[in-house]
């Protein structure tokens, strides 16, 4: 895949720290010869993201809350400024209390159910908004990440497996919208990865162990995996696929049950 990204710009949103999904994406498409920009929450995961985003010869960070709309208004105006367009956007945003990511969904607050699918999946839509008018005369690509708690119950995984069911109609609905320009829009499905997110989850080792032990490649995605899948997505490869869910997780989605030796 070297040097399909030469000459495209991407935003990398979500990055956390060095084991974080979006840093897999944003280290595979820098690898391929993207020039990249960072958005981040806060002193704490700007100082994070700091030494990462120099690794990959970025100096384009940008503070970004998904909630607040002058925030979102204020990125994509420093995007717009500095590069006029963009050729993929990379949207590794999800949140939920850890509290509620535990025992029974039946218990998810109203408050938590609003904010995790703001956060988790309405904040898609606004960056697909902010980035549309960047992207509309040369076409590009809208990338996000999804779990297959969207369609199966995932124990624990409460509400996210809610917010991402809609996250994953929204990436078909704004492929539809934004076809015409030719904007692809796309969701990528790990599975279970030992990420900060992925910690917060209620039983993540076992489920990690379980589908490791399980999936016809006996292995969990890596981060490499993931990576070079949105590389795929981004680059001319890509040109005719939107509105899909790729699935990155060792086949894990297409067992009825356990391997016999787990039975």
């Amino acid at each position: 895949m070297t040097g399909v990204l030469t000459g495209k710009r991407g935003l990398i949103m979500g990055v956390a720290n060095e084991r974080s999904i979006a840093w897999g994406i944003a280290k595979a498409c820098a690898e391929a010869g993207a020039e990249l920009a960072f958005t981040y929450q806060g002193d704490a995961f700007g100082k994070r993201l700091e030494p990462l985003a120099q690794s990959v010869g970025s100096d384009f960070m940008v503070d970004v809350d998904v909630t607040d709309d002058a925030s979102l208004d204020n990125a994509f105006a420093q995007l717009q400024e500095r590069w006029g367009t963009i050729d993929f956007i990379v949207h590794a945003i999800a949140y939920s209390d850890k509290n509620e990511l535990t025992g029974r969904f039946l218990d998810t607050s109203r408050a938590n159910f609003a904010n995790s699918m703001d956060i988790s999946a309405y904040s898609f839509i606004e960056v697909a908004r902010r980035a549309y008018p960047m992207m509309k005369d040369n076409g590009g690509t809208l990338l996000t990440l999804t779990y297959q708690g969207s369609n199966r119950v995932v124990p624990n995984y409460n509400v996210m497996g809610v917010a991402k069911a809609a996250l994953e109609s929204a990436t078909r609905y704004l492929a539809n919208d934004l076809g015409p320009e030719g904007i692809r829009v796309n969701a990528i499905s790990p599975g279970p990865m030992k990420t900060l997110a992925g910690a917060a989850i209620g039983g993540a080792r076992k489920t990690f162990r379980h589908t490791e032990e399980n999936a016809p490649l006996r292995s969990n995605a890596t981060l490499e995996a993931v990576g070079g899948t949105a590389v795929y997505l981004a680059s001319d490869a890509g040109a005719y696929t939107s509105g899909e869910i790729i699935r990155v997780d060792g086949g894990f989605h297409v067992l009825g049950m356990p391997q016999q030796d787990s039975l």
